[in-house]
C-alpha cells in the first residue's frame, strides 16, 4: 500500500493479464484504459477524479505512456485531443466543474472528432463533498451530442473505460465516462482482462475541412456528428450495459449509475417484486428498449441522482406507449433533486411512490447509530495559509472585502479566522475583487492559491492591470496542489521543462508592485501588506512557504513547541485568533499536542506573554 492515496499494488495493476484486484473506481478506470491501450493521459487534479491521473503518473515509466498534470482542464483536453487526432489512444480526467472550463474545447471537438479512442472522464460530486456545486454533467453529453457511459461499480468502471475507447474509435468521437464520488472512491473486486499493446507515437494527417472549424466547415461537421449519433443509438439498443434485472416484476424501475445499487437494495428491503432496467450507456438512450420496458407496467419508478434528466427522457418516450404507465420520480415529488442518494433515500422514495409504509423514526435513528460524529474540515497544524490569512486580517482589517478561491485556504472562512466573503469558482477571486473595488472606490483583496493562480487567475490579473483595478492579490504559494493530493503545478520543481515563478508571471502581466514574503515571518508579512494597500493599482504578494503536510511526506520534521505554565496567563489569544488544532484547552490548562504540532512556530509570534517555547 502507498501512503498518498493510491491503494492498489501498482505492479499487479500493470502486469497481471487475468485474475482479480480490489480497486477503487478511479483505479479501475486506469486498468480499463490500460486494457484499451491508452498511451496519453492528461488531467487537472480535482476530487473525486484525482486518483486517476495520480495512478497513471506512478506507472507511466513502466507502461511507456505519457502522463501530464496540465495547467487546467481545457489544456488537458486539448493535449489529449491532439494525441487522439494523431492516432494515439488517450484519456482526459477532471471533476465535474472542470468540464465547465474545458467545455469550449469539448463541444467543438465533437464536430472534428478523433482518429483514435478518446475518453473524457468527468467525476460528478453529489452532496458537494469537495465541490462548490452539485451540477449534473449528464447535460454535457446532450449539449455536445456525444456518447456517455455511467458505471455503478468498480467492475463496470474498468469495463466501460475499455468499451468507451472502442466506441470512440468506431464512431471517431470523444466519449464521456461519467462517474460520481461514490463510484470513484468505493473499493470493489474487479476481474481483469488482457492488457492491450498499442502505438505510442502518431502522426497528424492534415485535413482542414475536418479539423479547421470555420463556419463553412463547422456546418458540415455538425451534420456528420448527427449521423454518427444515429449509429450510436443502434449501439445503445444492443449494449450489454443496458439490460433488465428481474424479469416478470410487478413494478418497473429505470435507473443508472450508483442509484442502481440503492434501488436493488431498496426493493429487496421493501419486498417489492420489481423489474429493473439498468442503463449504463445512457446517451444516446436505447429508446426502443425503454419503450418496450414501459409497455409491461402500470407503474414506473425512475431512480437517478441530481437532475430529472432520465425521468424527462422516459416521460418523452412514454408518450409513444400504448399502456401509458404512471411515472414516479423527482417531478412527482417522490425523490429528492439534490444531494447524494442512499439506500434509505431510495427506500423512502419507492415506499412513497407505491403507498407503502416508510421506516419509522426509530428505525431511521438506529440506522445512523454507527455514523461518525460530524467533523468540519479545518486547516492543518502548521498550515502556512493560516499564517497568511491571520496576517491579512490583522493588517488590513475585517471590513475589507476578501474574495477567496478554490483550495485549502477556502477553509479560512471558518472561525476564528473568518477570512472569505465571496467564493465562486477557480480563479474568480481576482475578477470579483476587481468589480467590488471599482464600485466601492476602495481596495478589495483577492486570495488565490498557487495552482489556482496558474489554472485560471492570469487573465483576470491582466484585466486588472489594463483597467487599473485597486486589488491586493495574495497568492498563497505552498509549493504543491495540496487539496487534491499534492500534485505538481508549473510553480514547483518540474519533472520536465522549466519552473514558472508566480512573481515573474505577475511582473510579465504588467503588475508594478510584486513582492514575495514568507507568511511565517509575521512582521515582514504585515509590512508588505501595508505597502500593497497603499499602492495605486493592482498589487501582488506571493506568500510562499511549503505545505506542512507535504514536508512531512518528504521527511522534513521540526521540533514541536510547548506552553510554559509559569508564563501563560490563559488569555487564549493563541486559540481565539489562530484556531490551530494542535493548541487546545484541557482541564483548564492550555496545551500543545506534540503529535499534531508541526513546529512552525507561528504561534510564538502572537503570544503576548511569550509563553510558547521550543520543546528543546
Amino acid at each position: 500500500m502507498e501512503d498518498d492515496g493510491v491503494l492498489v499494488d501498482l505492479n499487479a495493476l500493470t502486469s497481471l493479464e487475468s485474475g482479480r484486484l480490489l480497486l477503487l473506481g478511479n483505479e479501475a478506470i486506469v486498468r480499463g484504459a490500460l486494457e484499451g491501450g491508452v498511451k496519453v493521459a492528461t488531467a487537472y487534479p480535482g476530487t473525486p477524479s484525482s486518483e486517476i491521473v495520480d495512478t497513471f503518473y506512478k506507472i507511466a515509466e513502466e507502461t511507456g505512456g505519457y502522463v501530464e498534470y496540465s495547467v487546467n482542464e481545457k489544456v488537458a483536453l486539448e493535449v489529449a485531443a491532439g494525441a487522439a487526432v494523431s492516432g494515439v489512444r488517450a484519456l482526459c480526467a477532471m471533476k465535474h466543474v472542470g468540464l465547465n472550463v474545458a467545455s469550449d474545447t469539448f463541444i467543438t471537438l465533437a464536430y472534428t472528432g478523433v482518429r483514435a479512442g478518446l475518453i473524457l472522464v468527468t467525476a460528478d460530486d453529489p452532496s458537494c463533498w469537495s465541490s462548490q456545486n452539485e451540477q449534473d454533467n449528464r447535460y454535457y453529453a446532450r449539449l455536445a451530442n456525444v456518447p456517455m457511459f455511467e458505471p455503478s461499480n468498480s467492475q463496470e468502471a474498468k469495463d466501460m473505460a475499455h468499451s468507451a475507447l472502442k466506441l470512440s474509435e468506431e464512431l471517431e468521437l470523444p466519449v464521456i465516462l461519467r462517474t460520481t464520488t461514490r463510484v470513484s472512491h468505493t473499493l470493489a473486486p474487479v476481474t481483469l482482462g488482457p492488457l492491450r499493446k498499442s502505438v505510442v507515437k502518431g502522426d497528424f494527417v492534415k485535413d482542414a475541412r475536418r479539423f479547421v472549424m470555420v463556419p463553412s466547415n463547422a456546418l458540415v461537421r455538425h451534420d456528420v456528428l448527427l449521423d454518427k449519433m444515429k449509429g450510436a443509438e443502434e449501439v445503445s439498443e444492443s449494449s450489454e450495459y443496458n439490460r433488465v434485472f428481474g424479469e416478470g416484476g410487478e413494478v418497473g424501475v429505470i435507473t443508472s449509475g450508483a442509484a442502481f445499487n440503492y434501488a436493488v437494495e431498496a426493493v429487496d428491503k421493501l419486498g417489492v417484486k420489481a423489474s429493473i432496467l439498468k442503463l449504463g450507456l445512457t446517451h444516446p438512450l436505447p429508446s426502443k428498449k425503454i419503450l418496450e420496458f414501459l409497455q409491461g407496467f402500470d407503474r414506473i419508478l425512475v431512480v437517478e441522482e441530481l437532475e430529472p434528466i432520465l425521468e424527462n427522457d422516459v416521460r418523452s418516450i412514454g408518450f409513444a406507449s400504448e399502456k401509458k404507465p404512471k411515472i414516479y420520480g423527482k417531478l412527482t415529488g417522490h425523490f429528492p433533486r439534490s444531494k447524494e442518494y442512499s439506500t434509505e433515500v431510495v427506500y423512502r422514495g419507492i415506499a412513497a411512490s407505491l403507498g407503502l409504509t416508510p421506516p419509522s423514526d426509530t428505525e431511521r435513528r438506529a440506522s445512523t447509530l454507527l455514523s461518525p460524529p460530524p467533523r468540519p474540515p479545518i486547516l492543518c497544524p502548521g498550515c502556512p495559509h493560516r499564517a497568511s490569512l491571520y496576517a491579512a486580517k490583522t493588517t488590513l482589517g475585517k471590513e475589507v472585502p476578501y474574495c477567496t478561491d478554490i483550495g485549502c485556504y477556502a477553509l479560512g472562512v471558518q472561525p476564528p479566522l473568518e477570512v472569505g466573503d465571496i467564493l465562486i469558482c477557480m480563479g474568480a477571486s481576482l475578477g470579483a475583487a476587481s468589480g467590488i473595488s471599482h464600485v466601492q472606490g476602495s481596495p478589495a483583496v483577492a486570495i488565490v492559491g498557487d495552482s489556482t493562480f496558474f489554472h485560471a487567475a492570469v487573465p483576470a490579473l491582466i484585466n486588472a492591470v489594463y483597467n487599473n483595478h485597486r486589488i491586493i492579490v495574495i497568492v498563497l504559494d505552498n509549493l504543491t496542489t495540496a487539496m487534491t493530493g499534492f500534485q505538481p503545478h508549473p510553480g514547483v520543481e518540474p519533472a520536465r521543462g522549466r519552473r514558472v515563478m508566480i512573481e515573474d508571471v505577475a511582473r510579465g502581466c504588467g503588475v508594478q508592485y510584486v513582492k514575495v514574503v514568507d507568511p511565517m515571518n509575521l512582521l515582514e508579512a504585515r509590512k508588505t501588506l501595508k505597502e500593497a494597500a497603499s499602492f495605486e493599482g493592482p498589487s501582488v504578494i506571493v506568500m510562499r512557504h511549503a505545505c506542512s503536510v507535504d514536508e512531512k511526506r518528504r521527511g522534513v520534521f521540526y521540533h514541536p513547541y510547548v506552553i510554559s505554565k509559569e508564563k501563560c496567563n490563559k488569555c487564549l489569544a493563541c486559540v481565539k485568533a489562530l484556531g490551530c488544532p494542535a493548541i487546545h484547552l484541557s482541564n483548564g490548562e492550555l496545551r500543545i499536542d506534540e503529535v499534531l504540532c508541526s513546529g512552525c512556530g507561528f504561534c510564538v509570534q502572537i503570544c503576548p506573554m511569550k509563553a510558547i517555547e521550543p520543546s528543546r
